[in-house]
C-alpha cells in the first residue's frame, strides 16, 4: 500500500504537507501518525500504511515545516542524527500541537471519514500524543516512549478521552525518576493505560534500529491497534 502527499492548512496561515494513506474501503476513522525527530521518513510512512491496511485513514504531518519543509532523515546515519537533534531543539511544542489540530481537522473533513480521529506518536511524537490528549478533543491517543511527559504531568487533569502510553523501562532518554513521575500522575486514571516494557530501550519499536526488539514491538503494536480500533471504530 502506498499513500500520497496532501496539503494541510495551518491555523495561523500558510500550509504544510502530510503523508496520507487511505484504507482500501475508502471509509473509516482517522489516525494521525506523529513523527519522531527524523521527519516523515520511510519508517513513519510504513506505520501509516500499516494503519491504513487495518481500516484507518492515516495521516503523518510534516511537523518540522516551520524550520524546514520535507525533512526526511535516516536514524542510521550520524550526520542525520545531528541534524535531527537540531530540529528537535528548535521545535516549538505549542505550535506543533496547533499543527496537529489542523491535521485532525483535515482528517475529519476527508470524504469517507467517520469523524473519529486518534493519534499515535513516537519519541517526540509520544510527548505530542500525550499533549493532544490534554489539549485537544482527539478521540484516542497512543504514545511510544515519549520524551518529556514528566515535565507536563500537571496537564493530566485535562485528559478527557482514552490515552495509552508505552514506556521503555531502560529508556536512555527517560530515566527511572521521570518514569515514576508519569506513573504517579497517571496511575489510577480510568482513561489512561500504561504499559511498561522491562529491559527495553528508547525506540524499541523502530525496525532496523539498534534497540529494536521485534517481540516487544509486535506486542506494543498489537495493543495499540486494539486500543485504536476499540475507541475509534465502535
Amino acid at each position: 500500500m502506498t499513500g500520497k502527499k496532501i496539503n494541510i492548512a495551518a491555523d495561523d496561515g500558510g500550509s504544510f504537507t502530510g503523508y496520507l494513506a487511505t484504507p482500501a474501503s475508502g471509509s473509516g476513522p482517522g489516525v494521525i501518525v506523529i513523527q519522531e525527530i527524523f521527519g516523515i521518513n520511510p519508517n513513519i510512512r510504513a506505520i501509516a500504511n500499516r494503519l491504513a491496511a487495518n481500516g484507518f485513514f492515516a495521516l503523518a504531518p510534516d511537523l518540522f515545516w516551520r524550520q524546514e519543509a520535507g525533512v526526511e532523515l535516516d536514524p542510521g546515519v550520524e550526520a542525520d542524527w545531528n541534524r535531527a537533534f537540531k530540529f528537535y531543539q528548535g521545535f516549538d511544542n505549542d505550535k506543533g500541537i496547533e499543527d496537529l489540530k489542523s491535521a485532525m481537522k483535515s482528517l475529519r473533513a476527508l470524504n469517507g471519514a467517520t469523524g473519529k480521529v486518534g493519534c499515535q506518536g513516537y519519541c517526540l511524537g509520544g510527548l505530542l500524543a500525550y499533549l493532544m490528549a490534554t489539549r485537544s478533543d482527539i478521540d484516542a491517543a497512543v504514545g511510544y516512549y515519549g520524551v518529556g511527559i514528566d515535565g507536563k504531568v500537571n496537564e493530566a487533569k485535562n485528559i478527557k478521552k482514552p490515552l495509552m502510553l508505552h514506556i521503555a523501562q531502560a529508556d536512555a532518554f527517560v530515566d527511572a525518576t521521570a518514569q515514576a513521575a508519569v506513573h504517579r500522575a497517571l496511575d489510577g486514571n480510568p482513561l489512561v493505560t500504561l504499559h511498561d516494557y522491562a529491559g527495553m530501550n528508547h525506540a524499541f519499536a523502530r525496525p532496523g534500529g539498534d534497540n529494536y526488539d521485534k517481540t516487544q514491538a509486535d506486542l506494543a503494536d498489537r495493543r495499540s491497534l486494539e486500543f485504536l480500533s476499540k475507541h475509534l471504530k465502535r
